[in-house]
């Protein structure tokens, strides 16, 4: 039977990583922060390092895992060699039917969104929609068409994202120093933190940076098809971690020197952006947004297309004979991919009634890109703690502290989901006198996935 073959270099997986978690947030998450703070610049910075540190903590303890485990879409390698098969089976299942459809559904509407304002149109209008659409289906084709080209693809749109990022860290920086603006930006505080206290401004800053580092764990779906995996998935995950982390810290100090703290807070980022480079800047800065967001989009598709299969390698789930098939041609998951694309449009469909619209889901209406955290960090901590318990050959550090402070790391990556998603918006609600808690509904739904999944799993007596 044709397998997937290793074709993808240390390049492609450090694009992965930053071109996967690098979209449209790094653009826009800095009013956010800003926000949150209450324009406190030294805040604001800490918020952007303590979170990104939490994603570089996990990442490393992936990238140890990484070096011992090798067989087909990573994540999943490491959860079937510490928990066991089923284990492997259930975190494989809830990666490509909600994780990976979830997040590439919101990244093509958010792609023709970004696109729709070059024209003026509206985000909710139908050529937004019909754009969602075709970028879904073009992401698809290019993967199951020719995986070497979306892995150029996803070189070349992490290089172009990176442009924009770049200039502003650099050109912004050196002009507010020049004219004032970042020294006076870093000595002042525009308005009251989030909370009255610089320690919920923090927290409020934090939470809001979270879900502009997700999406990093996409990059070990592609283990099966890197050149000498062992070596280069660490490698990817640790450099590409790095590099988004500088990124976003760079970014932020830059688009300070484009504008106060008060604008900022007001307008965003682009204001920075047009005060530097002028009215153009701001149209490229547009078009670099909808490159940075076809890019994310291309990253996730990597991974949904290819979910199936890492369940059907296994001789598992629905069909496996049907789904473990490779293309001889493209060398490429065909089967596993229609299935990736059929969730992703079915994803598609329930953002636009959840999100969109006034709400077609009733209490069912949640956030589909942002709310899966909860559940794929949460499912990461049994995989840290059967780590600490069996790998006895491992060093103090790689066996107990690392995985401790991934372990850490999760349980606050959860809360700040469930915070945002979850008690934020049910305090709101009920200062309104109505009823509303997303997180409930969603783990709902999650469990009947789950159940879902559980009918299509083998016997152990099969295993």
């Amino acid at each position: 039977m044709e397998k997937l073959t290793q074709k993808y270099g240390l390049p492609t997986a450090i694009c992965m990583v930053v071109g996967t978690v690098i979209g449209s947030g790094v653009f826009f998450k800095a009013q956010n922060v800003l926000v949150a703070t209450g324009g406190n610049m030294s805040i604001g910075i800490a918020a952007w390092l303590i979170t990104g540190l939490l994603m570089i903590i996990c990442s490393a303890q992936f990238a140890v895992m990484a070096t011992k485990y090798e067989k087909v879409s990573g994540v999943v390698d490491y959860a079937e060699a510490t928990c066991g098969k089923s284990y492997g089976y259930y975190l494989a299942w809830f990666m490509v039917n909600i994780y990976y459809p979830g997040m590439t559904s919101v990244l093509a509407w958010v792609s023709a969104r970004y696109f729709g304002v070059l024209f003026g149109w509206s985000m909710v209008g139908a050529e937004v929609m019909a754009l969602s659409g075709f970028f879904l289906i073009a992401s698809y084709t290019m993967n199951a068409i020719s995986p070497k080209l979306a892995g150029k693809f996803q070189v070349s749109a992490t290089i172009i994202k990176l442009i924009p990022i770049s200039l502003m860290a650099i050109v912004g920086t050196i002009a507010g120093l020049l004219n004032g603006t970042l020294t006076n930006n870093f000595a002042t505080v525009a308005a009251e933190a989030v909370g009255g206290s610089v320690g919920s401004g923090l927290f409020a800053a934090i939470v809001a940076t979270v879900f502009a580092y997700e999406g990093w764990i996409v990059a070990t779906s592609i283990n099966a098809e890197l050149k000498n995996p062992k070596r280069n998935l660490p490698l990817a995950l640790i450099i590409g971690s790095l590099v988004v982390v500088a990124a976003y810290v760079l970014y932020f100090v830059g688009v300070a020197g484009g504008a106060s703290t008060a604008v900022l807070i007001e307008e965003g980022a682009p204001t920075a952006f047009i005060n530097i480079f002028g009215g153009v800047g701001g149209t490229l800065l547009n078009i670099c947004i909808v490159i940075s967001c076809l890019g994310t989009l291309n990253g996730l598709m990597v991974g949904a297309t290819r979910g199936m299969y890492a369940i059907a390698a296994r001789d598992d789930g629905p069909s496996p004979k049907t789904f473990v098939q490779v293309d001889k041609a493209t060398n490429m998951t065909t089967n596993s991919s229609v299935w990736g694309l059929f969730v992703c449009a079915l994803w598609l469909i329930y953002f636009y009634g959840a999100n969109l619209t006034s709400g077609w889901y009733g209490l069912f209406n949640f956030d589909s890109s942002e709310l899966p955290i909860i559940t794929i960090y949460a499912m990461y901590i049994p995989i840290f703690i059967a780590w600490m318990k069996n790998e006895k050959e491992m060093g103090v550090f790689k066996r107990f502290v690392l995985p401790t402070l991934s372990l850490l790391a999760c349980l606050f990556m959860v809360f700040a989901a469930v915070y945002a998603h979850g008690i934020t918006p049910y305090l709101a609600a009920k200062a309104e006198g109505r009823f509303a808690f997303p997180v409930l509904f969603y783990l709902i739904l999650f469990a009947v996935v789950m159940i879902i999944g559980a009918v299509f799993k083998k016997s152990k007596k099969h295993e």
